[in-house]
């Protein structure tokens, strides 16, 4: 069975300014998605579901189902404030939108089989996907999941703070512990995360999650289960936002799963602020000129 791709593509882009999600890097109007169906279809994957909301579904269609019709299936999901459990209503306050472990959660029916979640507006790279692939195919244990793992120090903007999921792992490579930190920056004396409680300083080589995930279906289980304590203890809250590191990491402790880091050297890069746009478009230039990615993707 193939594996399906799930990329996360409903994000507001506050930060950047506009739909970051199509904005384009490629020679020829490529997005970062661009890259990473090309990617995911070479490395095997059968299925993408887009998790978008509504009032994007025309630009994705558009863009999208032309170039994909015979080489992937494909599938939209739609995320909104109101898509909440049984017992529970949308506080007049919300504006924010739950997050990320939200978002996949909406892609529950849709996906039965071994999976990879991803963001939009990241560029994982070939090596990265074909890695995720191998794992999904030849893993069997149902709750045995994945990420790929890359060092902090390589996934900074700056431009401005980035949201990481700092992890610890065992001797054998699976994650211990993975905590969200969102205000991580790169300073003249090091790199750091600021919290409540002050400013915190993080080793450069410390692996971080960049929300690329292998996944098995059991995960909408732990979804629903752990988005309804989410909402039970922070649901009146305007601003709270339930992550899949949270997700992870609860599952973790509690024993249901267990989650293999896999190092990959694959570049990562991302789209975080306007001001690193110019910065992705000479790296995707750089790979096409290597020989990595055709000048024309599809």
């Amino acid at each position: 069975m193939k594996p399906t791709l799930i990329i996360l593509a409903a994000g507001m882009g506050s930060r950047y300014g506009g739909l970051k999600q199509l904005d384009e890097v490629g020679p020829n109007g490529e997005a970062i998605i661009d890259y990473s169906l090309y990617d995911a279809i070479r490395a095997g994957f059968g299925k993408v579901v887009f998790v978008i909301r509504h009032d994007f579904e025309a630009a994705f269609k558009e863009r999208f189902d032309p170039k994909l019709k015979g080489r992937i299936t494909v599938a939209y999901v739609y995320q909104s404030l109101d898509k909440l459990p049984a017992g529970f209503t949308l506080s007049p306050e919300r504006q924010k939108p739950w997050g990320t472990a939200h978002a996949l959660l909406m892609a529950d029916g849709s996906v039965h089989e071994p999976m990879a979640v991803i963001n939009a507006d990241d560029f994982y790279g070939r090596k990265a996907y074909q890695a995720m692939a191998d794992f999904l195919t030849s893993s069997t244990e149902p709750d045995e999941y994945s990420m790929i793992g890359y060092n902090v120090e390589n996934t900074l903007s700056d431009h401005g703070t980035v949201s990481r999921g700092v992890c610890a792992t065992d001797a054998n490579g699976y994650l211990t512990t993975v905590v969200e930190r969102t205000k991580i920056i790169g300073e003249a004396d090091g790199i750091f995360y600021y919290e409540e409680d002050g400013k915190h300083q993080l080793n450069p080589k410390s692996p971080v999650s960049m929300n690329f995930w292998g996944l098995k279906p059991n995960v909408f289980k732990y979804l629903k289960d752990g988005f309804t304590q989410f909402l039970t203890g922070h649901g009146n809250e305007p601003k709270s936002e339930y992550f899949i590191p949270l997700l992870i990491n609860d599952n973790i402790v509690n024993g249901n799963i267990r989650t293999k880091v896999i190092e990959c050297d694959s570049p990562w890069f991302g789209v975080t602020y306007i001001e690193d746009k110019p910065i992705v478009k000479g790296r995707i230039a750089k790979l096409i000129e290597d020989g990595v990615y055709p000048e024309h993707l599809w």
